[in-house]
């Protein structure tokens, strides 16, 4: 299983592009995560984030914001300019939640979350009948 969680403040603005030929948004962004048990310790992760997960994301985070994200790790190389064989780990954003503010403080700000609706489990929900909760006492 390759499932990765990550919460982090974004180091910069993220960039956002559109793939040649399919129009696909590309957004490309980099969070710092504080190591749990060493706060002096800091991990900084890229994140690509394509479709509307990637535009939305584009247009509501800016640098410094707090930020969750689930998705999974991708390795790849590629040939610079230089001749050299340069390596790449990135996590591929599947869902995200908005967490906290800009300064870090957290008060009256509520947590918003967002998943690409292509992950929806093919309406899997929908199908369901509701349920009468009538009798439950909370």
């Amino acid at each position: 299983m390759n499932k990765v969680l990550l919460i982090g403040r974004l180091t910069r603005d993220p960039e956002l592009n559109y793939a040649a030929g399919t129009g696909t948004a590309v957004c490309k962004f980099n969070l710092a995560v504080t190591r749990p048990f060493k706060k002096d310790e800091t991990d900084f992760i890229n994140c690509i984030a394509f479709g509307k997960i990637g535009e939305t994301i584009a247009q509501y985070i800016t640098k410094g914001r707090q930020l969750a994200v689930t998705g999974s790790i991708r390795t790849g190389s590629y040939d610079a300019k230089d001749g050299t064989k340069r390596y790449t780990t990135d996590v591929i954003v599947d869902s995200f939640e908005f967490i906290g503010n800009s300064n870090g403080n957290n008060n009256n700000q509520s947590n918003t979350s967002y998943q690409d609706s292509n992950f929806d489990q093919g309406g899997f929900y929908e199908d369901m009948a509701p349920v009468d909760d009538g009798d439950c006492p909370f």
